[in-house]
């Protein structure tokens, strides 16, 4: 059963990570921005298009091995997610630095990439994904201690996903707004789509990929969107049990599909932020994150 579930986390965050960008287009277009927008499927047509087309490859090994690596790493820690409310045999046994690591790793993965490309544009839109990884890590790491705090002041043995089980203290509700301020950034989006900012750096460390080593990117973003959304269900929101497998999914994909829309809204209507206007955005990020920690050592 614990590979069944694992196979499922994977699948349906395959199946629906373009379904949620298509949702992200359609209610920038019609709510924001008063056009028709594209249709929902048009994420999965732009993966197939993709796929479809040939690899340019004008870096190194680390050029063409980066989105391989990047799709891996995102898929890895997908398993560890107890979907549907549900834990794994993975799920049991995740702890902060191994999932941290993975999560570092598709972001060093984008770094290399950019980097072997030789590229001017790559190489400022990775030092610019550096600052982001550097400064934004340690605001998610920050909510795994405070749930591992949790956990441990209630003697329960479970995983670090279980940040509210101890209610809303001051703590909870510190990192729950740390959190929600960090998801644009963690997600790339505006007014944190600084690595990639279309106009100023030309989608920056993707300049120079094409074809299916695109696509992989592509879908490891989209992934990588769709896992903090679920993240923060799991975390933040308290477990809706049915006592149904599916039934449950499908409650937890609800709320994911209410930060999903958070995501759109807050992306549409908030200018890109300048690199040095993000730094202290998420220095004030880090701080707010370190008294959570604090007050959660005294159980507030």
């Amino acid at each position: 059963m614990d590979i069944l579930y694992i196979a499922v986390n994977i699948l349906v965050f395959l199946a629906l990570a373009p379904f949620f960008e298509g949702v992200i287009r359609r209610i920038t277009a019609r709510v924001v921005q008063s056009r028709q927008g594209p249709p929902l499927m048009q994420p999965y047509y732009d993966i197939l298009k993709l796929l479809g087309k040939q690899n340019m490859n004008p870096g190194n090994f680390a050029f063409k091995i980066a989105p391989l690596v990047a799709f891996a790493s995102i898929i890895s820690v997908i398993v560890f997610l107890p979907l549907g409310y549900k834990e794994n045999y993975l799920t049991k046994y995740a702890d902060v630095i191994t999932i941290i690591y993975l999560l570092t790793l598709g972001g060093v993965a984008i770094l290399l990439g950019a980097l072997s490309s030789k590229n001017t544009y790559a190489q400022i839109g990775s030092s610019r994904e550096m600052i982001t990884m550097i400064m934004v890590e340690p605001v998610l790491a920050m909510t795994f201690i405070v749930g591992a705090i949790k956990v441990k002041s209630l003697g329960i043995t479970t995983s670090i996903f279980s940040v509210v089980s101890g209610g809303y203290g001051a703590s909870v509700i510190i990192m729950l707004a740390a959190y929600l301020l960090a998801l644009m950034a963690f997600v790339g989006r505006q007014p944190f789509d600084i690595a990639e900012a279309e106009v100023e750096i030309l989608e920056g460390p993707f300049i120079e990929y094409s074809g299916p080593n695109l696509a992989l990117f592509k879908y490891y973003m989209l992934m990588k969107q769709m896992f903090y959304a679920t993240l923060f269900v799991v975390v933040f929101i308290p477990p809706v049990k049915t006592g149904f497998y599916g039934v449950d999914i499908l409650i937890q994909l609800a709320f994911v599909s209410v930060v999903i829309v958070l995501i759109a809204l807050m992306g549409s209507t908030n200018p890109r932020l300048r690199i040095d206007q993000a730094q202290k955005f998420y220095a004030l990020l880090i701080v707010a994150s370190l008294v959570a920690v604090g007050l959660s050592v005294y159980g507030i």
